[in-house]
């Protein structure tokens, strides 16, 4: 498909480091265009991959045919095994990827003493097994929000990277803030979002009980605020063990949520043979 021109300011461009603003700051003036007129652009979101490489090609080839641009919300890296295939696979794929927490944690930006002894443990890990281009470009990456054809990404919230949209209060108080009708986010790695109506009445959106590869789908209706999280592709906290994306049609106005089954065994046999921790191990079969 034909490719619009994209505008990436310098502060953005992939060859310069990023400099940390404050947390919690906005950056609504990064702009991206990334389509022609009358082009039908549907974006592949990505959020949480935490280097897990067998979920990440479970959701690439599920999605096949079905997007033409690939967005990332953060997290490529931290608790799994394969952080530098990963980091690698992500930047061919994507032109359009932020920060997230764990990222920033595994290449100085952010002190892992703020996390729990076993993503301290992971992060470390993860900080030894980086090359030092991946370490270098994970650090370059910007920080949310960052605006795309009239929505919004960030990892956490739109007021606050690191925070956890978890339920109506988090919520609530975006979706009144935000500047965008649509803003997709990610960190708590659980599939689903929130919307608010024009009368400010709140819905919350469950992906419960897919069927592999089926879709949850959600018209995202005019004067509507939403929050859309595609859920986590490596490591899922929602109870379902499954990889999680979601596909971003502009042109019918639509989220499609999907969850496809990966190579659990073979992530978990990786991880072992990299010495993580077994608690990390166990829990990926319980999506918790």
């Amino acid at each position: 498909m034909k490719r619009g021109i994209i505008y990436l300011p310098d502060a953005l461009t992939r060859a310069n480091i990023t400099p940390s603003a404050p947390r919690g700051s906005r950056t609504d003036g990064r702009i991206i265009e990334s389509r022609i007129a009358g082009a039908h652009l549907r974006y592949l979101i990505l959020s949480d991959i935490h280097a897990n490489g067998e979920a990440l090609t479970q959701c690439l080839e599920a999605a096949t045919g079905h997007y033409d641009e690939v967005l990332c919300l953060g997290d490529l890296v931290g608790y799994g095994p394969d952080p530098n295939s990963v980091t690698e696979r992500v930047r061919e794929l994507s032109r359009i990827i932020i920060r997230g927490n764990h990222d920033r944690a595994c290449v100085g930006l952010l002190d892992p003493g703020e996390f729990n002894p076993l993503a301290r443990w992971a992060t470390e890990w993860t900080r030894r097994e980086l090359t030092l281009e991946n370490f270098e470009f994970l650090r370059s990456l910007p920080m949310g929000p960052l605006s795309v054809d009239g929505f919004q990404m960030v990892h956490g919230s739109p007021l606050d990277e690191d925070e956890y949209i978890l339920g109506p209060v988090e919520a609530l108080t975006n979706l009144r803030a935000m500047t965008a009708p649509w803003v997709l986010f990610g960190h708590t790695h659980h599939q689903g979002g929130f919307a608010l109506s024009p009368k400010g009445h709140f819905q919350a959106i469950r992906c419960a009980r897919l069927m592999d590869g089926e879709p949850k789908i959600v018209k995202l209706l005019d004067g509507y605020a939403y929050l859309v999280n595609p859920g986590s592709v490596g490591q899922p906290r929602d109870g379902d063990w499954r990889a999680a994306y979601a596909v971003l049609d502009l042109d019918e106005k639509q989220v499609e949520y999907f969850r496809v089954p990966y190579d659990l065994a073979k992530t978990q046999a990786k991880m072992r043979a990299a010495g993580l921790p077994e608690p990390l191990i166990e829990r990926l079969a319980f999506g918790r």
